[in-house]
This record gives structure tokens, C-alpha cells and sequence, in this order.
């Protein structure tokens, strides 16, 4: 599942066609699907939190220093670096609190020499137990490493530009963790193949950021999960796995002091976002929404359990308050802004030109959104002197098409229409009639491959593939506020890849998946189980002879540390294959079969028994990549086979 990108011999070429790319004012490109480092010049100084010491010089592994505090300070700092970038190399190994430097500041690197702190040792072998709070950094890559902590923010940045979080995994706390990522005023922002988890707020939380992509990650433990506000815009958000949330799954803007925002981003809460092929699930409020948004297209995602304690999609209004700063939020207002300089005041931020499209929204039977499939909001009058056009409407070229509803009964009220909502009859985009003929609304239950395990692809030759799907149009452009005038987003709204990166035909299916069985062959492991060297079922007399055997193509996962699984399914009761401590007999009972790194498996018979009493047998192959004994779903890959004795 996941796209790995290493430095130097590790780092996968990824396709782009010019290093200024990564710099550049190109909005929400959709190629390269990741951030290319390219080939910069490096210093390397390496970290030791053991055996290192910083009386060294950090030149090697032998001469590392002790701690990233000491290798932070060898940087130079406050002027853009000319001849050399530096690398911090930290070797495997724990970084306690007090070893890093309290205030990350005043690094300027550039394309050619960048500042990068990574991992040594491979993904996760170095664990930071404090909390990274950055301000004024130019070109600094965060690659590989784990953080672990209780503070506000486990990484917090401001005034930065060109950062990249890669491969990280940042653990906060439900109790003390306000954002697990937290990033403001700052443009150029890359979040790849990250786990972000545990926060009584938010696990991402941009506010006044411009310019970048986030792809490739796993957010979740967290209330408001992520959202972009206080005029953030020309984000692509794809291929994420968003889930175990609370109020919120997605939000394309929410509600921003005004003071807070940056020109000429002060009109809608977000701008020009593309939310596509991503994966959300079990979430208490909306699975995704807009919230003051201006061009923002939400397509190809798939929403599993979402909305129990409200809706499952919105398009409401964002909000706009004077936080105490009243002089910034008054220059903002005469620059043309939208909002009040009115402390304690606030005013609802429109929508306008807001596409759903081809997403599937799935609630099986025994959940449902609590009130209607959907909130979208009715007209409000702002204040006069706020600059907000009057009526402000949550609705104005708002479109749902090609989506598919499974939530409740027919009974179930769309959110749109009735009296104070949005969605009226007269709305030529948006009106009851035009919903339930453009969306299949409680009418096709999806099929999808195992979705109480969170497989959510779908099921080969279901009910998904003969879905109804629309090509998002492209956005028209010249309808943006001003003044100020904002730099125009990419209008294009093509969408030709799927949640792994495989191509999208004309008639793909509706969701994250553009076929059954969808995987990226780089780099997720492909477990493979043969029943009489066949795969899928097989149908057998109880005299024959039962043959099972299994393997493995670990893809780029190879050497990571996995559980392997290996279990049988017989009327009602389960068998595992018990390789560590009883050389591979099968045992009753439901238990991990293996603990240990991926490898090839060429072809490897696992089982050969005759007798077998008539009857349905299922058997399983799959490894996860979470080495705890326990089936850790969203890192689990597997495949099955049926047997079938007569």
C-alpha cells in the first residue's frame, strides 16, 4: 500500500520531469504522485543517542555525535546554504527528551541543498521522544523516523517553506495532544506515507498554508481528523486512509480568526483542493465535507461507517471571527477580506463551485447517519461592511453526481430541499429531483471485497462496476473573489488513477478502487494460497488428497518485520498453523503462525491431508505489517482460498 521513497540508493526514482517543479507555483499537480528529492549535495552527521558522543565530529557512524541538538547546531543557520546541504543521519535507537533542540529555527536549504534529518537504519529505527517545534525553515525533509510524545503538537511549523514529512510515524495523545501535525502559514507542505494518530483535536491541521500535496498516509485516533482552513489552498489529497474519528473525517475549511490568514488568501476558507481516492471509515460525523470552500473537487473516495451521531456528507458554511488581534483583522477587511474585526463577532464563509462525485458512501445494515444523508446549508444575510456577497449560500454550483448512498431506509431525508436547507428545487446544480436521479441513493447496496475487515475494494463482477458514473467536469475559473486577487488553482479535475496508482479507464468504477483485487505491484507484499495448485476454489471428493501451499512476493517490504498469518475455517471453528513453537502443525484455535521479516516464498506446501469430511473449508494466507500477534486490518495483506468436499 504504500510508495516508499529512500535517499540515495534506497530512494526510488519517482517521475518528474523538472527539479523546479518541486518549488514552483503549480497548483495541486497531479504529477509526480510524490515529491522528488532529486540529487542533492549532502554533508552527512550522524547521531548516536548510545554510543555516540558530541566531542566527535559527526563525520561517520564511528564518530557520531550524541545528540540532534548538537547536529542541529552544526547546521548553519540564517543565511540560504550555497555549496552543501546537510543530512542528519540518526542511528537506530531511542532520543529522549532534552537531546533535541527545544526551537527548530533559521534553516534555509534549497533544492540542490537541503537540510534532511532521516532515519538511518530504515522506517521507524529511530524513535524521538519530544516534539518538533519549527519556525523559518527553508527545504527541510523529515524522512523515516518515529515521534513519540505528549505535547500540543507532536510536529508543529510555522513560516515555513518546502517541507516534506516522509514515512514518519507520529504518535500522540488523546490527553494531551491538541494537533498531531500542525502547520501554519507556510506554503509547499508534502505529507507522504505517514502514520498520524492521537489527538483530542485534530491529526492534521493546516491553517493559512498554500501549495503542496499530502498522499499516501494514515490518519486517524483524532476528533476533527484533518482539515485545511483560514484560506489554505492548491492541496491534492489522495490515497489516504482517514478513520476511528470524531466529529469530522475531511474537511476542506472550517472557521479561522481572520487575523490569521494571509494575502491575498482571505476570502474562502479553502481553495482549490482535489480530496481523490481516499479511504474513510468509521467516523461519528461527516466522512468528508466543505465548510467555506471555494473550487473543491471530492472524488473517487470510499466512506465506510460514517455519519452515526449527525450526516455523512456536508456542504455547509466556514466561519470567520476576530480572535483579540482587532488592527490585523481590520487591514485584512479594508484589503478587500471577507469577515469582522469585531471581537467575539463572526461570519459565515459561502461555498461555490463544490463537486461530489463517483464516491461511495456504504453503512451497513445496523448504521446509519443519525439525521440525513446529507447537510447542506440554507441562505444566510452577513453583516453589512464584512464584504461577503449577500446572500452568502452554501449551495452555489454545488453537484452530486455518480455517487452511491447505502444508509438506512428509503426513509432516510436527503439534507437538501426542505425548509431552511440548501438544495432548493429552483438550484439548477442541486435540488432533490436532480439527486436521486444523478446519485443511486438506498437503491444498489456495493459489493465490496470484505468490508467489516476494512477491505473496501470491490468485489470482482459486483454490483460497483455497473454503477452509474459522471466525469467531473473541469472547474470554468474567472468566478473568484477579488480584491485581493488570488493566483487561479488548476482547473483540470481529471482523475486518471486509482487509491494505488493504477490507471482509470473512462468507465471506472465509483470509489477509491478502479478494479477488484487492486494493489500497487511495487510495493505492497502479494501472499498468495493454492489449494491443489489452484487458486480462489477448488471442489474435492473426501477421498482425494488436500494440498495446500502458499507464497510470497514481499515487493519493497522486503526485511520489514511482519506477522504471518495462516488459519483454516472449518464448521464454525478455526485452525492455525503453528510454525513457531510446533514446526508448522496445525492447531486448533485462532493465533499468529509466525513472527518475523518478509521474504520471498517461491512455492511452499504447508498442508497435505486425505479424508476430509464433506463439507466447506476456507483457508487463509496473510501477513501484516504490525509484528504485535494481532491482525492489525489496515496493514494486512491476504488472500483465500474455498474448499469445497463433496
Amino acid at each position: 500500500m504504500k510508495i516508499k521513497c529512500r535517499l540515495a540508493a534506497q530512494w526510488l526514482a519517482l517521475l518528474m520531469a523538472a527539479s523546479w517543479l518541486a518549488g514552483s507555483g503549480l497548483a495541486q499537480s497531479m504529477d509526480p504522485r510524490y515529491y522528488d528529492m532529486g540529487s542533492p549535495t549532502l554533508t552527512d552527521i550522524w547521531v548516536d543517542p548510545v554510543n555516540g558522543s558530541d566531542s566527535n565530529s559527526g563525520a561517520s557512524r564511528g564518530q557520531a555525535l550524541r545528540t540532534i541538538n548538537a547536529a542541529w547546531n552544526a547546521i548553519p543557520g540564517g543565511s540560504t546554504l550555497t555549496s552543501t546541504g546537510y543530512r542528519i543521519q540518526l542511528v537506530s535507537g531511542t532520543y529522549p527528551d532534552g537531546s533535541l533542540p527545544t526551537y527548530w529555527d533559521g534553516r534555509y536549504g534549497t533544492y540542490q541543498y537541503p537540510v534532511i534529518i532521516q532515519a538511518a537504519d530504515g522506517a521507524g529505527t529511530a524513535v524521538l521522544q519530544q516534539d518538533l517545534n519549527i519556525h523559518d525553515c527553508r527545504y527541510l525533509y523529515l524522512v523515516d523516523f518515529s515521534v513519540t510524545a505528549n505535547g500540543n503538537n507532536i510536529i508543529h511549523a510555522e513560516g515555513c517553506t518546502n517541507m516534506l514529512l516522509h514515512g514518519l510515524t507520529l504518535q500522540g495523545s488523546t490527553e494531551t495532544t491538541q494537533e498531531v501535525i500542525k502547520m501554519n502559514q507556510s506554503r509547499y507542505l508534502y505529507v507522504e506515507d505517514s502514520d498520524v494518530s492521537g489527538a483530542y483535536w485534530m491529526a492534521l491541521d493546516f491553517v493559512a498554508c498554500q501549495y503542496g500535496h499530502i498522499v499516501g498516509n494514515r490518519f486517524h485516533n483524532a476528533d476533527w481528523v484533518i482539515y485545511l482552513k483560514g484560506g489554505s489552498a492548491y492541496f491534492r489529497i489522495e490515497a489516504n486512509r482517514i478513520y476511528d474519528g470524531g466529529t469530522c473525517g475531511f474537511l476542506a475549511g472550517m472557521g479561522t480568526g481572520f487575523e490569521f490568514m494571509s494575502s491575498p488568501w482571505l476570502h474562502y476558507e479553502c481553495s482549490d483542493v482535489k480530496f481523490i481516492n481516499n479511504v474513510i471509515h468509521d467516523i461519528e460525523g461527516a466522512g468528508m465535507g466543505v465548510n467555506g470552500g471555494y473550487n473543491i473537487l471530492l472524488a473517487y473516495n470510499t466512506l465506510y461507517r460514517v455519519g452515526s451521531r449527525s450526516h455523512a456528507l456536508e456542504a455547509v458554511f466556514g466561519a470567520r471571527s476576530c480572535d483579540g488581534d482587532t488592527a490585523r483583522c481590520a487591514a485584512n477587511l479594508a484589503a478587500g477580506g471577507w469577515g469582522t474585526s469585531t471581537p467575539g463577532a463572526s461570519e459565515s464563509i459561502p461555498n461555490r463551485n463544490v463537486y461530489f462525485y463517483n464516491n461511495i458512501i456504504y453503512n451497513p445494515s445496523g448504521f446509519q447517519s443519525a439525521y440525513n444523508h446529507l447537510a447542506v446549508y440554507g441562505p444566510r444575510t452577513p453583516t453589512a461592511g464584512s464584504n461577503i456577497p449577500s446572500p452568502a449560500e452554501t449551495d452555489t454550483n454545488l453537484r452530486f453526481r455518480g455517487n452511491i448512498f447505502w444508509n438506512g431506509t428509503a426513509a432516510m431525508p436527503l439534507g437538501i430541499g426542505e425548509e431552511g436547507q440548501g438544495g432548493q428545487a429552483s438550484n439548477p446544480t442541486c435540488n432533490p429531483d436532480q439527486f436521486r436521479a444523478d446519485n443511486s441513493v438506498n437503491s444498489l447496496q456495493p459489493e465490496l471485497a470484505n468490508p467489516a475487515g476494512n477491505d473496501l475494494r470491490p468485489s470482482p463482477s459486483g454490483n460497483v462496476f455497473s454503477a452509474t458514473t459522471y466525469t467531473p467536469p473541469d472547474f470554468a475559473g474567472g468566478d473568484s473573489p477579488s480584491p485581493p486577487t488570488e493566483p487561479e488553482g488548476n482547473l483540470l479535475n481529471t482523475v486518471s488513477r486509482d487509491f494505488y496508482g493504477n490507471a482509470r479507464s473512462a468507465g471506472s468504477p465509483p470509489g477509491a478502487y478502479a478494479n477488484a483485487g487492486s494493489t500497487n505491484a511495487t510495493t505492497d507484499p502479494v501472499p498468495v494460497i493454492y489449494a491443489n495448485s489452484m487458486t480462489g476454489a477448488v471442489t474435492i471428493a473426501s477421498s482425494d488428497t488436500l494440498r495446500v501451499a502458499i507464497s510470497l512476493n514481499p515487493n519493497s517490504m522486503a526485511g520489514s518485520n511482519a506477522d504471518w498469518w495462516l488459519l483454516a475455517q472449518a464448521s464454525g471453528s478455526w485452525y492455525y498453523c503453528d510454525f513457531i513453537t510446533a514446526g508448522g502443525a496445525w492447531l486448533p484455535g485462532f493465533s499468529v503462525s509466525f513472527q518475523g521479516s518478509l521474504f520471498s516464498v517461491a512455492a511452499a506446501e504447508v498442508l497435505s491431508i486425505s479424508g476430509l469430511a464433506a463439507g466447506v473449508y476456507q483457508i487463509y494466507f496473510g501477513v501484516d505489517t504490525v509484528m504485535d500477534g494481532q491482525i492489525t486490518a489496515d496493514h494486512l495483506y491476504y488472500s483465500s482460498v474455498t474448499v469445497t468436499v463433496n
